[in-house]
């Protein structure tokens, strides 16, 4: 856990000191955001760092320092991920890793966007020190990436280059969908692995715009509870590659949601898998981060009675996991 605490350290470092021109603070409401200012042509481009805290701050008064030193932070990067290899946490697969280097290196995650799904998941081992469980649970091949329309609307930046681009390069088409021209899907030919993009709902899900990212997304209900306060993760791919994924207890929760509104064959299948990626983290959280899982379940059966309807439908059929739940507020 400390090699991989590192490794995020040194990559969060990296994101800021690969930004040109002067930081930049600009305040929207009670919330300050931080931009690297520079001329590119006649016009002032503002590019979007991160949320205004005490973090970004220290690393803005080195990042001249951190600039110095890249090149031995990527020496050490390597070192870390060739160390978390050895000791048995599991790499991202070549295909995946390629594709969200690409994305990363636009400005996916810098704008927001984070990763969901079992992706996802497979991050949580380095985050909680665990070990992923052999099996079904932890396959995938789709990546899956949300982002809030507002934040995506009000960031006033965007990826470069456009996704569209980038996914060409890999060999990925867009697949057609019921709204002509709004694309939100794309395969990537041979393989078939899917890339999807998604955004909260709240009421009618329809397929929306994400501004910052360039592409649409299909809006879900429940996704605003996943994604919101997200956390940084390194995916073990070359020298590491810095993420966003949904909080362990939050993405635990949502999998009980979710679960219980599944229907069909393969949705079946999707709901037993969804039961499984939340029982192993809750029993994982229980022990580690019982305050951070109570509050999220707890926040989960305030909201309404819909999420109070799926959440007691998925734990009627997990008993240990429900008497796990139930104990934490004794």
């Amino acid at each position: 856990m400390s090699a991989y605490t590192d490794l995020v350290r040194l990559l969060k470092d990296d994101a800021l000191s690969g930004v040109e021109g002067k930081p930049t603070l600009k305040t929207r409401g009670d919330k300050a955001y931080w931009y690297a200012a520079r001329r590119v042509g006649r016009a002032m481009r503002f590019f979007y760092i991160g949320e205004d805290s005490e973090e970004t701050r220290t690393r803005i008064d080195r990042i001249e320092d951190l600039r110095a030193t890249a090149k031995e932070r990527q020496a050490e990067r390597s070192r870390l991920v060739r160390l978390l290899r050895a000791e048995g946490m599991t790499p991202t697969d070549r295909a995946t890793g390629s594709i969200l280097s690409a994305m990363a290196g636009a400005g996916t995650f810098r704008l927001g966007g984070t990763l969901v799904g079992t992706n996802a998941f497979r991050l949580y081992e380095g985050e909680l020190g665990v070990r992923l469980p052999l099996g079904g649970m932890a396959n995938t091949g789709d990546i899956d990436i949300a982002q809030f329309e507002k934040l995506s609307v009000a960031l006033q930046d965007q990826v470069d280059p456009g996704l569209a681009q980038t996914f060409s390069t890999l060999k990925f088409a867009p697949v057609p969908g019921l709204d002509r021209g709004r694309t939100w899907r794309w395969a990537q030919g041979g393989s078939g692995q899917l890339v999807e993009f998604l955004t909260p709902a709240f009421g009618h899900e329809t397929i929306r715009d994400l501004p910052a990212l360039g592409v649409c997304a299909q809006a879900l209900n429940y996704l605003n509870f996943l994604i919101a306060e997200p956390l940084h993760a390194a995916a073990l791919y070359r020298s590491g590659i810095l993420v966003q994924v949904p909080r362990p207890e939050r993405y635990a929760i949502h999998k009980l949601i979710v679960a219980d509104r599944r229907r069909g064959g393969e949705g079946r299948l999707k709901s037993s898998k969804d039961r499984e990626q939340a029982a192993f983290l809750i029993e994982a959280l229980a022990e580690d981060r019982p305050d951070d899982l109570f509050r999220a379940y707890t926040h989960a059966l305030t909201v309404g009675p819909r999420w109070r309807a799926h959440l007691g439908s998925s734990l009627d059929r997990m008993a240990g996991t429900k008497a796990i739940l139930e104990g934490l507020g004794a």
